[in-house]
């Protein structure tokens, strides 16, 4: 009984609630605010015909797959008996808005949420929004310059600061270490310098931090250890430098672990054994040294593990077979040697490759078999030139040209170069034998997604260029792209690499946003001859010339 008359109560007091904002209107003072900022932002569609706190028309729209909320003006009418309502929360997602940031935010005093996440705004953050107690600030995706304005340290309600993927820069004000509510802290791809401030320190509310791609210097600051709260952390090509510091062993909460691109000297692997809860372990490209500890094997809840790209050695431990639950183990491009233990093929995508492991029956190696990527990672080459998995053991004769439609189909070009066809399917652990005399190789997981992994992708614009036909599809690749050239006579090549952009659109909408970083490593007998380096994402591509 005491349920149901919980239930009623609730019922009735929601309906005198829905009742009573139905009645009440926005202050005039704020509508004439709303008019502002909508020219600002160049928000066209806002009808002031209604009132805005209404929620009618275009004043609110329905949540989309990826967004809880997409368009909404947020009222709250229950601060005074007049019936008046202020506005509490403007949300605008992924609208291609292309106006600049308002200042105008500042004059509505009951604001505590601004989300303009996915949209193509310019201009700098306005320092008169330190006057407001937002709760939550997303600035995610757009066209955002100049510094963070370290009055945004005023702002000590607020729990959740997103700047990711704009074009901001400087250092980080020291003054943001005074949001001691704040509890997410995003900042990810853009061009931040400096060190960490130690005002950081104090943030011990912080649950979830992205540093990314950014130009900060120094190393890791030990002060981490005191955000105790942190569940995910995330320093991918952040341009500090290690090592890893001890300190990060007293963050047992965390279940997501990702740093990579570190600078700095060689180091050992750090002390994580009481990062029990851990589900996602990445320290890629960290100058580690020595051997995997066995205590991993401990970790329980770990699903994905990745590793690659460091100086590792030894074997890989037997412990980490009791992982029942791990379906990614990514130990590409180490030193590790000894046999393959017998669980290899346990998670569901293993790379192996660019290692030294010992097979019993070599001539009996495949580069992919089943799941586990085995690519270049196993004995080395015979005198041929190429792996012992490729299967070739003699070449009959010598080729002295190689020309690869990446991801696509056979194309014959001005009638006399033909581009092989690479269009067979290779995921996030795969090695394919392609042609008469290459493989392709494709290592990496795109964990920040959203959508379900993609390979290969396929152009849906009008390209203006010649032979568009050659670049109508190429194979995407979240951490490395290896093609393979073997059976090729020796003398000096010309390697020519043909690019274009086919995932960012070429308009004013936030779709042709990003950065796409990689670089290209030419090798001959495993020596580096060049590299280039591109401006578009971050993914690296290895064209690998023998």
């Amino acid at each position: 009984m005491k349920l149901v008359t919980l239930f009623f109560f609730f019922f009735l007091s929601f309906l005198i609630t829905s009742s009573f904002v139905s009645a009440a209107t926005l202050q005039q003072q704020e509508v004439q605010v709303l008019k502002e900022i909508g020219n600002t932002l160049g928000k066209k569609d806002w009808d002031f015909s209604v009132d805005p706190c209404s929620g009618e028309r275009n004043w609110s729209s329905p949540a989309s797959k990826s967004y809880s909320t997409l368009n909404a003006v947020t009222c709250d009418c229950s601060f005074s008996n007049n019936n008046l309502c202020h506005v509490v929360s403007i949300v605008l997602k992924s609208q291609n808005l292309s106006g600049t940031i308002p200042p105008g935010f500042a004059k509505l005093p009951y604001l505590q949420e601004i989300d303009l996440t996915l949209n193509y705004l310019n201009g700098t953050i306005p320092k008169q929004w330190s006057s407001l107690n937002l709760v939550n600030l997303s600035l995610y995706g757009n066209r955002i310059s100049g510094s963070i304005p370290k009055e945004l340290g005023n702002i000590t309600t607020l729990k959740s600061l997103s700047l990711e993927f704009n074009q901001l820069s400087g250092e980080l004000p020291p003054e943001l270490g005074n949001l001691l509510q704040l509890e997410r802290l995003h900042v990810t791809s853009n061009f931040f310098t400096g060190n960490l401030p130690a005002t950081f320190a104090r943030l011990s509310k912080l649950n979830h931090v992205r540093l990314g791609d950014n130009q900060f210097s120094g190393a890791i600051p030990n002060f981490i250890q005191s955000w105790t709260s942190l569940q995910r952390l995330v320093i991918h090509g952040s341009g500090m430098s290690g090592p890893i510091p001890s300190g990060i062993s007293l963050l047992k909460n965390l279940t997501d672990l990702r740093i990579s691109d570190l600078k700095g000297p060689d180091s050992y692997f750090p002390p994580l054994s009481n990062l029990t809860n851990l589900g996602t372990l990445v320290l890629r490209s960290c100058n580690l040294i020595g051997s995997v500890p066995d205590y991993l094997g401990n970790v329980t809840t770990l699903r994905s593990l990745d590793l690659s790209f460091n100086k590792l050695s030894g074997s890989i431990p037997n412990s980490l077979g009791v992982l029942t639950d791990m379906n990614m183990l990514y130990l590409t491009g180490n030193f590790f040697t000894g046999p393959l233990p017998n669980w290899i093929a346990n998670p569901d995508y293993t790379d192996l490759s660019y290692n030294n492991f010992s097979i019993e029956k070599p001539d009996q190696l495949t580069c992919q078999q089943g799941t586990v990527n085995l690519f270049a990672s196993a004995l080395k080459g015979n005198n041929s030139g190429t792996y012992p998995c490729l299967g070739i053991t003699s070449c009959p004769k010598p080729s002295y040209s190689l020309h690869i439609n990446c991801g696509g189909k056979i194309i014959t070009y001005n009638g006399n170069i033909t581009y092989d066809e690479d269009s067979q399917e290779a995921g996030q652990a795969k090695s394919l034998r392609s042609g008469s005399n290459w493989a392709v190789s494709n290592t990496g997981h795109f964990f920040d997604s959203g959508v379900v992994d993609y390979y290969t992708w396929s152009n849906t614009s009008k390209l203006a260029m010649n032979n568009a036909e050659l670049y109508m599809n190429a194979r995407v690749s979240a951490l490395s792209l290896t093609y393979y050239g073997y059976c090729m006579g020796n003398g000096s090549y010309t390697v020519n690499l043909h690019f274009a952009e086919i995932m960012f659109t070429d308009d004013q909408t936030y779709s042709s946003l990003g950065r796409r970083v990689f670089d290209i490593y030419i090798q001959v007998r495993g020596v580096i001859i060049s590299t280039f380096s591109m401006t578009c994402m971050s993914n690296t591509f290895w064209y690998t010339l023998f």
